[in-house]
C-alpha cells in the first residue's frame, strides 16, 4: 500500500510546479542594456514564451537601457498570469514610425510592472510644428480587446502621440503611474479610454501636451480617483459626437483630483453634428483647482477650424451630472461654462459646494445657455442654471 505521507507530498509538489511561475530573463536571453543595440526580437521571444506557457509565466526586464522597436503582445495565451517586470527602461528609436509601439491585443490576467517607457518623441514634435509633411506619431501602450490588465509603477515619457490607450477592454486598472510631456508637445493625452467597462485610474500623476486623461465614447463604469494633472488639457469626456452613429458614456466617477496651470478642469465636448451619442451619470468629486483656464465647462459646439460642422447643432444628449465640491482659482473670469446644444439641451446638471475665484481674489462668473438643473450648498460663482 502506497504511503499517503508520501502521495500527499507529491500532489503538493505537483500544485507547486504547476502554480510557481516560470520567467524569461531579456538580458540572459541576449537583449542589450545598451540603448543602442535593437533588442526586439528577444523581447518578443520572452512574450512568446510566457504566452505559450501553460503555467504562471514573468518576463523580467533588469536595469538597463533596452532599445526596441514594435512590440506585438498578442493572445490569447495559454494562461491567465503573465508579470511584465520592468527595472530598466525600454527606448524607442528616434525615427519610429507606427501607429503603436507597444501594444497588447487579446490578452487575459496581464500584470505590468514599473518601467520606465521613454518614447523619444521630440523629433515628432518638431516635424509637426515646422508644419512638414510628418507622420502621425505612435501610441507608446496600447490595450486593445483584453481583460483583467493591471498597469502599476510604470512611468511614460515623451510619447509621440498618446501615452496610454485602453480601447474595447474589460477590468483594466492603471495604478501609479507617472506621465510626462512637456506643455507643447501635441497629441500627447496621458491616458485615453474608450469602448471599455471597468476601468479605474488611481493615484498617478500626468503633465502633457494634451488631456490628462481624455473619455471615448463607449466608455462605461470608468472610475478615476487621487490623480494630479498638469500641465494639459485637463479630464475630458469627449470629443463626442463626430459620428453619426456612436456609443454614448456612462457612469463615470472622477474624484480627488487636482488640476494645476491647465487649459481646462473638467470637461464634457461634442461636436456640433448629428450623433446617436450620449453622457448620462457622471460624478465630479473633489476636484481642487489652481490657475485654471476653464475649471467647470460643458461645450455641446466643438468645431475646430469651423470645418465639417458649421450650422449644425450636436445630437449629444448630456443629462445626469454632478459636480460636487470643486474649489480653487480660475485663470479666466468665466469659471464655469455650460454651453448646450439647443437641440438637445444639457439637463439634470447638479453644482453643490463649488467655490471657484477669479485669480485667487475677484469674484468669478458663470455662463450658460442651453443648461438645466440645481445648484445647492454654497456656490460661486452664482450658478446661472
Amino acid at each position: 500500500m502506497a504511503n499517503p505521507l508520501v502521495i500527499a507530498l507529491v500532489v503538493v509538489f505537483s500544485f507547486m510546479e504547476s502554480t510557481v511561475a516560470t520567467t524569461y530573463n531579456v538580458r540572459t536571453m541576449g537583449a542589450k542594456t545598451n540603448g543602442r543595440t535593437d533588442s526586439t526580437k528577444t523581447f518578443m521571444a520572452a512574450w512568446s514564451g510566457a504566452c505559450g506557457s501553460s503555467k504562471p509565466a514573468t518576463i523580467y526586464v533588469p536595469n538597463g537601457r533596452y532599445l526596441v522597436g514594435g512590440l506585438r503582445f498578442s493572445g490569447p495565451c495559454k494562461n491567465k498570469a503573465i508579470t511584465i517586470r520592468i527595472d530598466g527602461t525600454l527606448v524607442a528609436p528616434s525615427n519610429y514610425v507606427a501607429e503603436y509601439w507597444l501594444r497588447f491585443n487579446v490578452v487575459e490576467g496581464v500584470t505590468i510592472l514599473g518601467g520606465i517607457l521613454d518614447a523619444q518623441g521630440a523629433g515628432l514634435w518638431a516635424c509637426k510644428a515646422s508644419r512638414r509633411n510628418c507622420p502621425s506619431g505612435a501610441t507608446s501602450l496600447a490595450i486593445f480587446n483584453s481583460k483583467n490588465v493591471v498597469v502599476s509603477g510604470l512611468s511614460s515619457l515623451n510619447s509621440q502621440m498618446f501615452h496610454i490607450v485602453v480601447n474595447g477592454c474589460n477590468n483594466v486598472k492603471v495604478v501609479g503611474v507617472n506621465v510626462v510631456a512637456p506643455w507643447n508637445s501635441p497629441n500627447t493625452d496621458g491616458i485615453h479610454v474608450q469602448l471599455s467597462t471597468g476601468v479605474s485610474i488611481l493615484n498617478s500623476k500626468i503633465s502633457t501636451g494634451d488631456d490628462c486623461v481624455s473619455i471615448g465614447p463607449g466608455t462605461t463604469n470608468l472610475w478615476i480617483e487621487n490623480v494630479a494633472c498638469g500641465p494639459g488639457h485637463g479630464i475630458s469626456i469627449g470629443s463626442l459626437g463626430k459620428d453619426l452613429k456612436e456609443e454614448g458614456v456612462q457612469n463615470v466617477t472622477v474624484k480627488r483630483v487636482t488640476f494645476k496651470d491647465t487649459d481646462n478642469g473638467l470637461r464634457i465636448k461634442a461636436w456640433a453634428r448629428p450623433s446617436s451619442g450620449f453622457v448620462n451619470g457622471v460624478l465630479f468629486q473633489n476636484a481642487v483647482m489652481t490657475n485654471v483656464e476653464n475649471p467647470i465647462v460643458i461645450d455641446q459646439n466643438y468645431c475646430p477650424g469651423s470645418k465639417n460642422c458649421p450650422r449644425q447643432v450636436s445630437g449629444v444628449k448630456i443629462s445626469n451630472v454632478k459636480y460636487q465640491d470643486v474649489h480653487g482659482t480660475s485663470a479666466t473670469k468665466v469659471a464655469v461654462k455650460f454651453d448646450c446644444s439647443k437641440k438637445n439641451p444639457c439637463r439634470g446638471i447638479t453644482i453643490q459646494d463649488v467655490n471657484l475665484s477669479f485669480k485667487n481674489q475677484l469674484p468669478a462668473s458663470a455662463y450658460c445657455v442651453n443648461a438645466a438643473g440645481r445648484a445647492s450648498g454654497v456656490v460661486k460663482p452664482t450658478s446661472c442654471l
